[in-house]
């Protein structure tokens, strides 16, 4: 194999590509449906349509009106939207909404609001805010699914005994002693049948339970209770379709505006939340599937907002319910496997025939198994693992407030009670800052803990005056943020402090980290000329060797005795006496160490030294001595798994490289110690990819040359024509190296998804992959997105961080 230099990587701004003259014309392409997706299409339509089914009825709506959602999820979003395998249609989290809307406003009504809040989500989309909607708090929007999970299993329970939900959960729950006195013991009996059905179904065991886990459970739980009252010639409820001639369509919006418009926003705002992270959760499942991962690629949240608008544009105008993203139907559809948005579309022209030919077998469905269904759905959204994800976090009052507003109150009233909450929680953590003195060995401690602002001052203020002048006073900063009025505050103190012949030193208490001082050039010196001590070595962990001079007085030795302040040579230059400079350097950065940063870490390498190291990432770069790992990913002891070579390459799994190494690594972190990441990081100025793009076709000779030979697919995928090329936050890369350096970055992950460790670890879920970007001359890192095919290296900023 030889080396390949794309011609066009001269020219990376390049828009166009304009076929040869003489090259034949491109085949027809036919339409063609993979048997998987119709596989995949059956599968997600037995579920989907007893569940569209009970969700009308929970609703109020007209149980036809289930039935157009779920065709209109399918075809329409499943054509138009960003998340080719999510499967949309109406969702047990807009049961609530639209139940309260119906109640209030009429069903007619009710369809217009439907298309007035698709109309909304088109805008949304258009403006590209579907990554913003992201950044609503975990504990709000698993809160307020929460509150709309125990909003339905009141209600339907009230079915499942054989009688007629209210229009609150209050009135539910008083109505409850009166219904239980008054149950219909067929209805109950069908009820338990179905979810005892539903429980049980996935939990029979060995071979045969895994033919039968096949069959939906929902399906086997509604047919079971439906042929056995068939059979039983049971007296009760069941489903009437009325005429597809007399289905009510959306009429003109009538009531107060003002409530017309707040309904509109709540449909619009829980339609959004919810199909948004499901096609957040919809990518995480894929990616758990390396085949299918690169033939799919990630979803364009953008898209699927405008995707999602349209389906409910078509749905309210043809009198069907609010649609969105179904969690349960689009991982269905995933595991079925599913490969492109065929089968969702597949899955709505099921739902088609079945509402216009199978309207008398619907009709011998009990209502009391559709509500039992449709409640056991509501009590599994009240999910134990959100809470205690969110108490971990330290955020259930938030989960808490949100979950009892929406379930007291109302979807929207709940979830601008959460954000009220979330809010609150985060200013009383900024402002709560607990601040302690104590002294050791003659030496003043001040622990700051909590973020300093201008609110804890006077309490800052307090403290610091209790220290004795001339004292040592060490001031640990354990926070991320100190505002301008603290700054100020601990400046005047430490000059006036310093003034009087003490010293000061201000640390960050979990790193080891000093903080930047103040300028002292005000501050008075002795007799002698000697400045204060609070001028000593003021050196950051990442101070490089090169180019420094620590800030410590001019006639200082180059002792590095500690305490002394030291200087450092310019570029080229050696300390007077040094034979090897570099030697010097490194000694003088162990002694740093050992002096300033060992006694504040010694305790955490202690405890990694007995327990062992865990870490969470592993970390593959290019050994570029500008890329510093835990630096630029704000990691400490024991976080990554870091594997440095030339160039940042995986070798491909079976190719005789005379070094494995890299595969080693991946097997012993993957296998061993159970990393749940991934991450392949490029960076700007790699010197490998420039060598690639000046190498010749031939024989490599050199350990060198027969190394960069792993990089040769990322040449040749950038000179494929048919690969859209890598972009950087939206720009064209600067040059070909950029370029190349990119779009290795993506081959490499390729070549990561080919090992066995890797390729078993992402099909059971347990492992992600992730491509990374760091330019080094702008300190800026970029995380590969790949949103609607393309290749795409985002920006990472603060705001980045919360989504």
């Amino acid at each position: 194999m030889s080396a390949c230099v794309p011609t066009r990587a001269t020219d990376p701004s390049r828009t166009k590509r304009t076929p040869q003259p003489h090259s034949p014309p491109p085949p027809h392409r036919r339409f063609r449906v993979a048997g998987a997706d119709v596989s995949a299409s059956v599968a997600v339509f037995l579920i989907a349509l007893p569940l569209s089914l009970g969700i009308a009825l929970a609703t109020g709506a007209p149980l036809q009106a289930g039935l157009v959602a779920a065709a209109a999820g399918g075809l329409v979003a499943g054509l138009l939207g960003g998340c080719p395998l999510q499967v949309s249609g109406p969702a047990a989290g807009l049961t609530v909404v639209t139940a309260d809307l119906i109640h209030r406003y009429g069903w007619r009504t009710t369809c217009a609001i439907t298309v007035l809040a698709g109309l909304a989500q088109l805008a949304l989309g258009c403006v590209r805010v579907a990554r913003t909607a992201l950044a609503v708090s975990p504990a709000i929007v698993h809160g307020m699914l929460a509150g709309i999970g125990v909003t339905i299993a009141v209600a339907q329970l009230h079915i499942v005994l054989g009688g007629t939900p209210q229009s609150s959960v209050l009135a539910n729950l008083r109505a409850l002693p009166a219904q239980l006195a008054d149950m219909h013991p067929a209805d109950v009996a069908m009820s338990v049948l179905t979810l005892a059905l539903l429980l049980l179904w996935p939990r029979v065991p060995g071979r045969v339970g895994h033919l039968m886990r096949k069959i939906p459970a929902a399906l086997v739980a509604v047919a079971g209770a439906t042929l056995t009252a068939s059979l039983a010639g049971l007296g009760l409820a069941k489903v009437d379709l009325p005429s597809w001639s007399s289905h009510a369509l959306a009429g003109l919006p009538e009531g107060p505006v003002l409530g017309i418009a707040a309904a509109v926003l709540t449909t619009t705002l829980v339609c959004s939340v919810q199909s948004l992270l499901g096609a957040v959760a919809v990518d995480k499942l894929v990616a758990g599937q390396p085949g299918l991962s690169a033939r799919v690629g990630r979803s364009d949240l953008n898209r699927e907002l405008l995707g999602q608008g349209a389906a409910n544009i078509v749905s309210g105008a043809l009198g069907g319910l609010p649609v969105a993203g179904v969690a349960v139907r689009s991982s269905a559809n995933v595991r079925a496997g599913a490969v492109s948005r065929n089968s969702t579309m597949l899955h709505g022209v099921l739902v088609v025939i079945a509402a216009l030919l199978m309207v008398p077998v619907l009709e011998l469905i009990p209502l009391a198994s559709l509500a039992a269904l449709v409640m056991a759905v509501g009590i599994q959204m009240v999910s134990l693992h959100h809470i205690r994800t969110v108490t971990r976090h330290r955020e259930v009052l938030v989960y808490a407030v949100t979950t009892l507003g929406v379930v007291l109150l109302g979807v929207l009233e709940g979830v601008l009670l959460g954000v009220t909450v979330a809010v609150a929680v985060a200013l009383n953590r900024l402002a709560h800052t607990r601040i302690t003195h104590d002294e050791q060995e003659g030496v003043h401690h001040v622990h700051v803990r909590g973020q300093l602002t201008f609110l804890a001052v006077p309490r800052l203020s307090r403290i610091l005056h209790l220290v004795p002048q001339g004292a040592h006073v060490v001031v640990e900063l354990d926070g991320s943020f100190m505002d301008h009025a603290a700054y100020e505050s601990l400046q005047d103190w430490q000059n006036a402090h310093t003034a009087r012949g003490g010293s000061a030193e201000l640390t960050g208490r979990r790193t080891g980290v000093r903080v930047a001082e103040p300028d002292h050039a005000g501050s008075e010196a002795d007799p002698a000329g000697t400045p204060p001590a609070s001028t000593a070595c003021r050196c950051h962990p990442w101070t490089p060797w090169r180019n420094h001079q620590c800030e410590g007085p001019p006639s200082a030795p180059p002792s590095g005795h500690p305490g002394e302040p030291v200087h450092r040579p310019g570029p080229g230059a050696s300390l007077p006496g040094d034979a090897d400079a570099g030697g010097h350097q490194l000694a003088r950065g162990i002694s740093a160490f050992q002096r300033n940063t060992a006694p504040l870490v010694r305790g955490e390498l202690a405890r990694l030294a007995r327990e062992g190291q865990r870490p969470s990432q592993l970390f593959l770069t290019c050994a570029d001595s500008r890329l510093v790992t835990s630096m630029i990913t704000s990691s400490g002891p024991g976080d990554l798994f870091v594997v440095r070579n030339v160039g940042n390459l995986v070798p491909p799994p079976g190719e005789e490289s005379g070094d494995d190494s890299v595969a080693a690594a991946i097997e012993y972190a993957v296998d061993v110690l159970r990393v749940r990441s991934i991450t392949v990081c490029g960076h700007s100025g790699c010197g490998a990819m420039q060598a690639l793009l000046n190498s010749e076709s031939g024989e490599a000779r050199t350990p060198l040359q027969r190394w960069l030979r792993h990089g040769w697919p990322s040449l040749e995928r950038m000179a494929d024509d048919d690969r859209p090329w890598a972009r950087l936050a939206g720009r064209t890369p600067a040059d070909a190296v950029e370029q190349l350096c990119l779009t290795n970055v993506v081959q490499q992950l390729e070549h990561l998804r080919g090992h066995g460790s890797v390729a078993r670890a992402l099909r059971e879920g347990a492992l992600e992959l992730h491509g990374m970007y760091f330019h080094v001359g702008e300190a800026q890192a970029y995380l590969l997105s790949g949103e609607g095919g393309e290749e795409l290296f985002d920006g990472v900023g603060v705001a980045d961080l919360s989504v």
